[in-house]
């Protein structure tokens, strides 16, 4: 593993000194034990501050996966049912109506929370200029707007107001990527009878000892948050300062709107214990989290077909099926990225990507703040896969 250390090395290295991010931080673990950690570049480039083992980044929809446990953990103490309609704990949703090209017709059926987990719930981001769409890209904004009033838009404001946009389709017809991670969250609000950070703090990130992760970053900690960048127009780093999909940038503050799709920040040993508890299904130590079978259930689930198709068009998916907020890869050739038959992750917008490798025991990270960081990942996975098939075909021999 020295080998694949070193090679790793060189292509991070590589990326920063040709500008094409600003840093990276990298962890590896297999069997249970650690096999590296880098880190290069920088943290803050204009200050030369540099990329240390307690980063915080910005995870935005690496945040899925927690909410999708917070979830099943709920679903084990009996608060909530994953057949269960959303509407029983956001009254809204009793009544979604759904988009027919130019007018609403009612749902065929309510959202259930697994629809939620699944994506098939026909709540969308807002990618393109449909009427559900447009719809919710302007409650994002009007979300983001709101960060810079005294009160901001909370969890369960945002999911009343969501419930009021029509659906892009039936509940459980197709599948599309949106705010249902959102929603969830929301639902675990009501169903916990306390704030959704509340939740993760009491029943996720104090029992594993994730002391970096949360809503927002408090001021001892505000050094250690990494700053987020972006190209300009002549394609040079330059420092991103917006507050997408209604988080704020600096973290700064409390969040009113803690959003279940994207709003946690974390550092790389935070989320390597998060992942870890994942492999390990459901347990870190001595510390259970969920049962084996949650976990087995969540990686277990699966789109039908139509769904599978939708999910198939989405930014190259193909080989993947997706299942409680992450995707798990089932044909290795089909995928247009390399990768190990039943991994299974999920990555954030500003590069933040997580990998458990249930076969191997493996567990990748790849931490960064670069919108478009991308090539950086696929080289690190290109490498690991190399060797990982490279030692099989050694131990075939």
């Amino acid at each position: 593993m020295v080998e694949l250390a070193e090679e790793w090395r060189s292509i991070v290295k590589g990326a920063v000194q040709r500008g094409e991010v600003g840093g990276v931080s990298l962890l590896f673990i297999k069997d249970g034990k650690e096999i590296c950690w880098l880190g290069e570049g920088y943290a803050d480039r204009e200050n030369k501050r540099e990329i240390k083992r307690d980063t915080i980044f910005r995870l935005y929809s690496m945040t899925k996966p927690v909410t999708a446990v917070a979830a099943m953990i709920l679903a084990e103490d009996g608060a909530l049912d994953l057949k269960q309609p959303v509407g029983d704990f956001l009254p809204v949703f009793r009544d979604s109506q759904v988009w027919c090209g130019d007018h609403r017709e009612p749902a065929d059926r309510p959202i259930l929370i697994e629809d939620l987990l699944m994506m098939t719930s026909g709540l969308t981001y807002g990618d393109n200029d449909t009427v559900p769409e447009l719809a919710a890209r302007k409650l994002l904004s009007e979300v983001e707007e709101g960060l810079k009033d005294e009160r901001p838009m909370t969890t369960l404001e945002f999911a009343e107001r969501a419930g009021r946009i029509p659906l892009l389709f039936q509940p459980g017809a197709s599948w599309k990527y949106g705010i249902s991670a959102d929603i969830l969250g929301a639902v675990i609000e009501k169903a916990a009878h306390k704030t959704f950070g509340e939740f993760l703090e009491e029943r996720i990130f104090t029992p594993l000892g994730m002391k970096d992760t949360g809503f927002y970053v408090p001021e001892e900690k505000r050094d250690r948050l990494a700053k987020a960048y972006i190209r300009d127009e002549e394609n040079r780093l330059v420092q991103y300062e917006g507050s997408f999909l209604g988080i704020r940038n600096r973290m700064d503050r409390k969040a009113a709107y803690e959003s279940g799709g994207a709003g946690l920040v974390s550092t790389i040993e935070d989320y390597s214990v998060f992942a870890r508890m994942l492999l390990d299904r459901g347990s870190f130590g001595k510390t259970r989290i969920l049962k084996p079978e949650a976990v087995d259930r969540m990686l277990n689930a699966g789109l039908n077909d139509r769904q599978q198709a939708a999910f198939d068009g989405w930014f190259g998916q193909k080989g993947y099926r997706y299942g409680c907020l992450m995707r798990v890869l089932q044909d290795p050739a089909a995928a247009v990225s390399p990768g190990l038959k039943g991994e299974y992750c999920w990555d954030g917008w500003l590069g933040c990507s997580f990998f458990n490798y249930p076969r191997e025991n493996m567990t990748l990270l790849v931490m960064q703040q670069q919108l478009n960081g991308g090539d950086v990942v696929t080289g690190v996975k290109k490498a690991l896969v190399c060797r990982m098939e490279g030692r099989k075909r050694g131990q075939e021999g």
